[in-house]
């Protein structure tokens, strides 16, 4: 079980924080969308990202040379209640993220049947 300390220092960075709003807000995105969106190279992405799946906030899935993060399913209602509320409170702090992420040429295809 996840407890607030372990939450809260997972999203205390700025950059954990945006990606972990995005993908709440989206339900799923790629490593390359989330550099898109957060306008940062792929290793420091996938450092956070990989942070953020140690602290139980994500799990990750492989579609071919994609790999997708979304939230654990399994995070108690506190914490889901907690990012939605922060989604709704700060989108215009996201705004410019989601704006480059709307305009991402080549975005990768999901498949319409996964886990």
């Amino acid at each position: 079980m996840i407890t607030p300390p372990e939450v809260f220092r997972s999203l205390a960075d700025e950059t954990r924080a945006r990606a972990t709003l995005l993908i709440a807000s989206l339900g799923e995105l790629c490593v390359c969308e989330l550099m898109c969106a957060l306008d940062d190279s792929q290793p420091k992405i996938s450092r956070h990202l990989a942070q953020l799946r140690g602290s139980g906030l994500l799990l990750d899935r492989r579609q071919g040379q994609w790999v997708y993060y979304r939230l654990n399913p399994e995070l108690p209602a506190w914490v889901r209640e907690m990012l939605q509320v922060t989604l709704q409170a700060n989108a215009q702090w996201l705004a410019d993220n989601t704006l480059r992420l709307q305009n991402m040429d080549g975005r990768p295809v999901r498949d319409t049947a996964c886990c």
